[in-house]
């Protein structure tokens, strides 16, 4: 049962819990998410409601950090809310939550257009291991970094906000450490790129969106996207990037040659590779082990581009948890390709573009509507 307090507070501290409010119309759902998340120190659920309506009512009242919405809800739905929680605080983080449907995964790209920061698909049954144990890791690294990011824009904002008190115990979050600065590589590519790759994870589709957007008539090279999805969720990703880009965006398939004037998005719960087969250069999905906890892994791409393509790959490494890639655009910089990081600011979650940045093998660390300018200077030649 959760345990409220109507008293309020200013905006907590590093060290407290994590706010979150699950908006479900099933009460099991509900009930197991509540559990799980209530088990975690640093994670406290404040409110729960069975419906959009209900979410307004209660949010106004517990001012959680994150909220969990699902997306099919009677009385108001999760899309019919979404922007009028967005409206009540613009920094509140939003994890939309839905079955592994099409029509689900179409719902949940537009969701994050309209501002939800993330999505995660619903395990298929609550008592099945392996469904609940990826579900649970996946949901609580979420909240851990969306909830990090949140307080980190309020902090850097200075914008006051309010809180309920509970009764929580103090969670082992620590406050963020003092960042080092940005060290940039200084040597400059000497050959022109004949392919890019990108990779995302958390916040990925919208910055992809954006991006895509900005690169209209900037380049007719490959492109290959990593993207931490489901199965599902990526042909979904493609089809919304072809409505945007004027190349055509496909999901990969085994197979499928490497050619000028295509985007190819590697399909959720496969590797996305590269190799070099008779007149050109193919590409070859598997379902070798997670890396970094993914799969689809942005590390397997980059390491099959520098097998073909040497140095003449353009890396962008945008908004995502964790630290795929780090790797990979390691090996890269050593041959003097090209990096691009998305900055702290305008990433939903500065851990993969963060990686790069501080290991210092990027060439530009840049915030998102400046990035196609600078990927069009390294395909041109020209000096970023």
């Amino acid at each position: 049962m959760v345990q409220l307090n109507s008293s309020i507070k200013s905006e907590p501290s590093a060290g407290e819990p994590f706010r979150v409010m699950i908006v479900d119309d099933s009460a099991v759902i509900r009930g197991f998410l509540t559990r799980w998340l209530e088990a975690e120190t640093d994670i406290e659920v404040v409110a729960i409601a069975s419906n959009g309506l209900v979410a307004l009512r209660e949010f106004e009242r517990h001012r959680p950090e994150i909220v969990i919405l699902d997306i099919e809800m009677p009385e108001m739905d999760g899309m019919t809310a979404l922007p009028k929680l967005i409206a009540l605080d613009k920094d509140v983080q939003v994890i939309m939550a839905s079955t592994l449907t099409r029509r689900n995964a179409d719902v949940s790209m537009q969701a994050l257009a309209k501002g939800a920061a993330d999505y995660i698909a619903k395990p298929e049954s609550t008592r099945a291991a392996d469904d609940k144990d990826t579900f649970h890791h996946g949901l609580t690294a979420k909240v851990r970094a969306l909830g990090e990011t949140r307080r980190s824009r309020a902090k850097i904002s200075g914008r006051p906000q309010i809180r309920p008190v509970t009764e929580k115990a103090t969670s082992v979050v620590k406050p963020m450490a003092a960042k080092a600065p940005i060290v940039l590589r200084s040597d400059r590519p000497t050959l022109e790129p004949k392919v890019i790759a990108i990779g995302s994870s958390t916040g990925g589709p919208q910055a992809l969106f954006k991006l895509f957007e900005d690169l209209r008539g900037k380049t007719s090279l490959p492109i290959l996207i990593t993207q931490h999805m489901p199965a599902t969720f990526t042909a979904i990703l493609a089809e919304h990037i072809n409505k945007i880009y004027d190349k055509e965006v496909v999901e990969a398939k085994d197979g499928d040659k490497v050619v000028q004037n295509r985007v190819y998005v590697a399909p959720g719960d496969w590797h996305m590779t590269v190799a070099q087969e008779g007149d050109g250069p193919v590409i070859h999905l598997n379902q070798n082990p997670p890396e970094n906890f993914c799969r689809p892994s942005v590390d397997p791409m980059l390491r099959s581009l520098l097998s073909v393509y040497n140095n003449r790959v353009l890396t962008v490494i945008l908004t995502g948890m964790g630290h795929d890639g780090l790797n990979g655009c390691k090996e890269l910089a050593e041959t003097g390709a090209v990096v691009i990081g998305q900055d702290e600011e305008t990433s939903v979650v500065w851990g993969m573009p963060g990686a790069v940045a501080n290991a210092g093998v990027c060439n530009a660390v840049l915030p998102l509507n400046k990035i196609s300018q600078a990927m069009e200077n390294a395909i041109m030649g020209r000096p970023s």
